[in-house]
């Protein structure tokens, strides 16, 4: 599944080709040469990963990478940092901001991708192709096909966007907020109400196989999707 990916890097030419690989990775890639440009991107478009840059003009990416753990707003957004500082200590620095991963130059674009997919994998298993299931209930991105106990369940885009996400995210208790971030995306104005609408559709298409029971409400919380029926 595409993944919106955040490039901050201040070289043209690794910005040029970090951006190309994204892209023949089936990813979404977005440029900004400095982390105040960053900001401001972020700001409009949340992205799903960032590639940060050590060594940036005007803020650092150690102190952006501080400052984008520390705001509610993107503290969530899984941070790869990228530099040519291998030493074990500047590692420890850029993990310890708290950063996902560290990615020493120069890199292999298979390597890139590799790290990539394993923490999307870890921190937004939503955004991968793996195919998932749960007591019966199993969900591919790769076709979008849903199945039941073998037998197929129809769901229009948004229900199958929902459920890959609490699939993805077993037991969790998630807000309508919470909800509306992951699926519809922050920069998508709707109701939180909206949610619930959907959680119904969704609830009526698992019913023939009796999944319905699974998507349970959590009475002044929001929803979970418990792992058995």
């Amino acid at each position: 599944m595409a993944a919106t990916v955040l490039v901050v890097e201040d070289e043209p030419a690794i910005q040029e080709l970090i951006a190309f690989n994204l892209k023949q990775a089936g990813h979404v890639a977005l440029v900004a040469p400095s982390a105040e440009m960053a900001d401001r991107m972020i700001r409009e478009t949340m992205p799903d990963l960032i590639l940060l840059d050590w060594m940036l003009p005007g803020m650092s990416g150690i102190e952006f990478a501080r400052k984008l753990k520390a705001d509610a707003f993107t503290k969530g957004i899984p941070v790869i940092m990228l530099t040519a500082r291998g030493e074990e200590q500047d590692k420890v620095k850029g993990l310890e901001t708290g950063a996902d991963d560290y990615v020493t130059k120069p890199f292999s674009p298979r390597e890139l991708s590799a790290r990539i997919k394993a923490v999307l994998r870890r921190r937004a298993p939503q955004m991968t192709d793996d195919r998932v299931e749960v007591s019966g209930l199993a969900l591919d991105p790769m076709t979008h096909r849903v199945t039941g106990n073998g037998a197929t369940v129809d769901l229009g885009p948004t229900e199958f966007r929902l459920l890959h996400f609490l699939m993805t995210h077993p037991e969790r208790v998630h807000s309508r907020t919470q909800l509306l971030d992951s699926v519809w995306g922050n920069q998508v104005y709707v109701e939180e109400r909206t949610v619930d609408v959907h959680i119904r559709r969704l609830r009526l298409a698992l019913e023939p196989t009796e999944h319905d029971r699974l998507v349970q409400t959590v009475r002044g919380a929001g929803y979970r999707l418990s792992q058995r029926a």
